[in-house]
């Protein structure tokens, strides 16, 4: 039974929001090794949170890229389909309860780290612009579309684990306009670098050009994203100092496997990532994450 599951103490709200965020930590626990091992060098009071926010995106991600039309539904069916899941997230967010047990947990978070729908309004018109009718070649994206894209489906999932992380912190404007720019740093490096390693699967399975370009990727091309991507990752390296103790390891080591993952694609020519989804092997990942957990502890010493 759940209850014997998540224990019997609290009200029924809260048994059910327990379930909730066992029902999110599966999520991540089936869908990222990576983000589940970064996750687990948080401090327990975000943990779970971080967690939800990832389960709602992880679900909102597969109505657009193929469990909905895998399992029949056309292409205006997956538009309505995530169209209800964001009408059902936000009603979630003013309540506090739905009976999607992810969308409950995620309402949850949100309630608590004041994450509204400035940034949830944002990252469902990315996700809605990846079902849109297109002609059968392939769907390019502008220099303006691509950026507009990366705000709503990356940076802003950084600027709601930021909220997390911020939620009991006081900081001067200053500082929380830095935090912000490297939060939006962040989710944009993780989201181009992710556009390269999934080269293949976007261009045959997809039919979508995330990265602007008209054909085939070349090394010239590679190695223009290579240089932005190394330039996001160093921005936000910038604000680490500014994060609290608790939240800093898993931001580092979340970095640091990103940093692995660009300089291995860059090694390999662009045609070959049409045929190669580029990894970080487990032991490698281990190593990147132990070495954020000791340079944290010795900063949190000095």
């Amino acid at each position: 039974m759940i209850r014997g599951s998540v224990g019997d103490a609290g009200s029924p709200l809260a048994r059910f929001t327990r379930t909730s965020e066992l029902v999110a930590g599966q999520v991540i626990g089936a869908y990222s090794t990576s983000f589940g091992l970064a996750t687990s060098l948080l401090g327990k009071r975000h943990r779970s949170h971080v967690r939800n926010i990832y389960a709602l995106v992880r679900v909102a991600d597969e109505i657009v890229d193929g469990v909905a039309s895998e399992a029949g539904l056309s292409r205006a069916e997956q538009r309505a389909a995530l169209e209800r899941y964001a009408e059902d997230t936000h009603l979630a967010m003013r309540t506090g309860f739905s009976t999607d047990l992810v969308i409950h947990a995620f309402a949850r978070t949100a309630r608590e780290a004041g994450i509204d729908e400035s940034l949830t309004g944002p990252f469902f018109d990315s996700m809605g612009t990846d079902v849109q009718e297109t002609p059968d070649a392939l769907a390019v994206h502008t220099e303006d579309s691509h950026a507009s894209y990366v705000y709503g489906s990356a940076e802003v999932v950084g600027l709601m684990c930021l909220r997390v992380f911020m939620r009991d912190s006081e900081v001067t404007d200053a500082d929380r306009a830095r935090l912000e720019a490297g939060a939006k740093q962040l989710g944009a490096a993780f989201q181009n670098i992710n556009f390269l390693r999934d080269l293949a699967d976007d261009t045959d399975r997809l039919g979508r050009g995330y990265l602007g370009v008209d054909g085939r990727l070349t090394d010239a091309d590679r190695d223009r994203w290579v240089r932005t991507v190394r330039a996001q990752l160093a921005d936000a390296r910038q604000v680490l100092p500014l994060l609290p103790v608790d939240a800093r390891a898993a931001v580092r080591s979340a970095l640091a496997l990103f940093q692995d993952l660009t300089s291995r694609i860059d090694r390999l020519p662009a045609e070959e990532l049409y045929r190669t989804r580029v990894r970080v092997p487990d032991a490698v990942k281990l190593q990147l994450a132990s070495r954020a957990v000791v340079t944290t502890l010795r900063e949190g010493r000095r």
